[in-house]
């Protein structure tokens, strides 16, 4: 399954994530980059697509939007963004 994880993959798993907590009057959402890419598959794996992953993260936040948690490199499975949605 791994094979198939391309960026866009994340970005649409990410944007419904938004959408759903948007529909849910919630005014943010917390994503996890290890979380978020073992709800996809392929992770944890010898070929998971972390990096990947994170950033189609980091390419989603929009000004205001939070790193609460980031590895000492940028990327990796303890990525926390806070997306706000009533922008």
């Amino acid at each position: 399954m791994s094979s198939k994880l391309n960026k866009d993959v994340f970005l649409k798993e990410i944007e419904a994530l938004k959408r759903g907590a948007r529909e849910n009057n919630e005014p943010y959402i917390d994503i996890n980059s290890g979380e978020l890419h073992s709800s996809i598959g392929g992770y944890p794996s010898k070929n998971h697509a972390m990096p990947t992953c994170c950033l189609a993260m980091y390419e989603l936040m929009k000004d205001g939007d939070e790193i609460l948690e980031a590895p000492p490199k940028g990327k990796g499975a303890k990525l926390t963004i806070r997306y706000f949605l009533n922008k």
